[in-house]
This record gives C-alpha cells, sequence and structure tokens, in this order.
C-alpha cells in the first residue's frame, strides 16, 4: 500500500499542475488567444503559431528554455538552444535572406522616390527612441525598443541582441511580431484619418519596366553603399541582398528556392518557437513589459502616420501623382503592409489597384528599418 501510495504522489509531484502560477495561466490563456487570431482569423499565421505554441510550452514546462548551467544534467532545454541561434543574429540574418529571395525590388528601382516614404516611416523609431528614455529605459534598452516602431521582428531581434539587451529581447520579439500581425487592424483608421477621400481614389501611373541588368546591380550597389557607410548593417543587409541576388540573377534557382522556401520555413518554426518560449510569467508579467509594448504600438502608430503624411506632400509636390496611402507601406513588414496600402485603396475605389506602387516603400521600409538598427549599434560604437 505504502508503494502505491508512494508511486502516487511522485507521479502528482511530475505533473505541472502543481507548479502553475497564476501568471503562468495568464500567459497560457495569451498563447491560447494568439492560437485563435492565427489560425481563426488568419492573423500572420506562420508567425503567430509557432510563437503562440513557444509561449504555451515555456509557461507549462519551464525546463524546455532552462540554462545548461541550471540544469541538473548539465544540458539545456531544447528551445534554449533554438534561443542561442536569436541571441547570435543567425537566425533573423537568415530571416532576411529568405525575405530578399522572395521580394522583387523592381518597383523601388522603378520608382526611387520611395525610398523617400520609407524613410520617413522610420520616424516612428526615433520617437519611440526618446519616449523609452523618457519612461525611465536606459539608451541601448531605449533603441532596441524603439525599433518595434518598424514592424520588423528579426531586426528587433537582432539589435536587441547586438545592444546586450537579451533580458528585453522576449517582450520586445513579441510586441515587434504581434504588430505585424495585427497591421491589417492597426494601420487602416490611421491611413483614413490623415487622408481623404478624393486623396485614397488617386490612381498612380503604370511603373515602368526594370531592366534585368539593373534589378541585378541593385543589391551589388546596395550593399556596397550602405555597408561602407555602416558596416555594422552587414549582416541584415547582406543577406537580404544576397537573397534577393540569388532571385534575380537567374543562375541559382536552386539556391532562390532554398533561401525562399524550405530555409526560410525552418528558420521561422526555430525563431518563433524560441521567442515564444522567452514569454515566461516571470520574464513577461512585470511593468517593464506593459512599457514595451505600449512603446511598441505608438512606434508603429507614429511610422504610418508619418509615412502617410510625408505621402500627402509627395501627392501636392507632384501634382497629386502619389496616393498618400502606399506611404503607410513604409514599415517593413513585407509584404503585409504593402498589402493594406491596396485594400484601403479598393476601399475608396475598387478600380484603383496600388500593390506594386506600395512594394516600393515596402522594400524601402526594410532596408530603412536595417540603417535604423546600424545607426544605433555605431552610436553604441557596437561591431
Amino acid at each position: 500500500m505504502e508503494y502505491i501510495t508512494t508511486t502516487l504522489s511522485n507521479l502528482l509531484q511530475q505533473t505541472a499542475f502543481l507548479n502553475l502560477s497564476f501568471g503562468n495561466l495568464i500567459m497560457i490563456a495569451v498563447a491560447c488567444f494568439f492560437l485563435y487570431l492565427a489560425i481563426r482569423k488568419g492573423f500572420e499565421p506562420l508567425l503567430l503559431v509557432p510563437i503562440a505554441f513557444g509561449m504555451l510550452l515555456v509557461n507549462i514546462y519551464p525546463d524546455i528554455m532552462v540554462h545548461p548551467e541550471d540544469s541538473s544534467t548539465g544540458t539545456g532545454g531544447l528551445l534554449y538552444y533554438f534561443f542561442q541561434l536569436d541571441e547570435w543574429a543567425i537566425l533573423p540574418s537568415l530571416i532576411f535572406m529568405g525575405v530578399g529571395a522572395q521580394t522583387d525590388f523592381g518597383p523601388l528601382i522603378a520608382n526611387p522616390k520611395s525610398f523617400l516614404l520609407g524613410a520617413a516611416a522610420q520616424f516612428g523609431i526615433y520617437t519611440a527612441y526618446f519616449m523609452a528614455i523618457f519612461m525611465g529605459f536606459n539608451d541601448r534598452a531605449a533603441a532596441a525598443i524603439s525599433i518595434i516602431g518598424g514592424a520588423d521582428g528579426p531586426t528587433s531581434i537582432f539589435l536587441a541582441s547586438k545592444l546586450g539587451q537579451t533580458g528585453l529581447m522576449g517582450p520586445i520579439a513579441v510586441a515587434a511580431y504581434s504588430y505585424m500581425a495585427l497591421v491589417p487592424i492597426i494601420q487602416p483608421p490611421i491611413m483614413k484619418l490623415f487622408t481623404t477621400e478624393e486623396e485614397r481614389k488617386i490612381k498612380m501611373e503604370q511603373l515602368r519596366p526594370v531592366s534585368k541588368l539593373e534589378k541585378i546591380l541593385f543589391p551589388i550597389i546596395v550593399t556596397i553603399v550602405v555597408c561602407l557607410i555602416l558596416p555594422s548593417t552587414a549582416p541584415l543587409v547582406g543577406m537580404l541582398m544576397l537573397g534577393n541576388l540569388f532571385r534575380e540573377s537567374g543562375v541559382v534557382k536552386q539556391l532562390t528556392e532554398t533561401a525562399s522556401n524550405a530555409m526560410m520555413y525552418i528558420v521561422v518554426i526555430l525563431l518563433g518557437t524560441s521567442v515564444g518560449a522567452t514569454t515566461s510569467a516571470e520574464a513577461f508579467l512585470n511593468l517593464d513589459t506593459i512599457k514595451i509594448v505600449a512603446l511598441g504600438l505608438i512606434a508603429f502608430a507614429v511610422g504610418t502616420a508619418a509615412g502617410v503624411l510625408f505621402g500627402k506632400l509627395m501627392c501636392k509636390v507632384t501634382g497629386g501623382k502619389i496616393n498618400p496611402l502606399i506611404g503607410s507601406a513604409g514599415v517593413s513588414a513585407v509584404p503585409m503592409a504593402a498589402r493594406v496600402s491596396q485594400k484601403v485603396g479598393a476601399q475608396a475605389d475598387p478600380t484603383n489597384f496600388l500593390l506594386m506602387h506600395a512594394m516600393g516603400p515596402n522594400v524601402a521600409g526594410v532596408i530603412g528599418t536595417a540603417v535604423a538598427a546600424g545607426t544605433f549599434m555605431a552610436i553604441f560604437g557596437v561591431k
């Protein structure tokens, strides 16, 4: 009888029920809500499903993220090793390679003015930086937090790692990826607030054809120029442009397919689950996290508004040839932000097609966010 009692007691002690805190229950509920948004509502499921499941796992079984030094066996948890690839900036850089291999830079080449719209949308990053300092974060933490305004998860993780803000990486990454997923909800009200019905109906001229030579030279020239000015951006900009060169050169189709499909999806699984696993109740449920989420939302909203307002300015300067809606695509959520520009424009006029025009600022935003990260690294002397 005593043997049975002891066995049952041991089994009970091994379950998670006795170790769950109220905070764990809250985070499990948040994870389930994210899964609902991803599966039922279709909000960026490729991002939210692995993130939410990593969040679920770590709050049920914390040892899945245990550090080797804290483990009785001397080995770390499964997702701890995944997360090391985030801290070493490997996964964010590989994500950029995949994005480059998937993306056509032609709209940006055909309309170089798109660079200005992409730059304008980065205003939210610098606004959030000063606000974060005002709210009590140190300068490096403020820089890492502010990148959320670019709606760029990989760059947020990359900069947080480079600036030594691994303690904030979880909230920063979850906030960045959450806002990327919620682009279709957050952006349209801001876009409509700052534009008139007439402006939203503006039809833009068809983009000029871009030659194959231009598309091949573009990633090479951008890499040389940007990396000479800000060498610290090489892991992100370099991989983005390498992936695009794979695509445009036409001589490495196998590499293009691998980078844009198999490799990309493997990296998303590793990155998403490991980012989600940083959101244990102890690490996530605190005042700093609330501040980070709020600052990220402010930065994203300001970036969207700045892009639209600069689009309005360009509309006036060009005599009504530019639809201000494409300025909102200056954040680097590719291609979701461009699709939102198309959707809002089509609501005003179903015959209006803005997608390709919006892809220019969208791609420029990816480069702009990486440059913003490199600028912060240069300011703090980080290579």
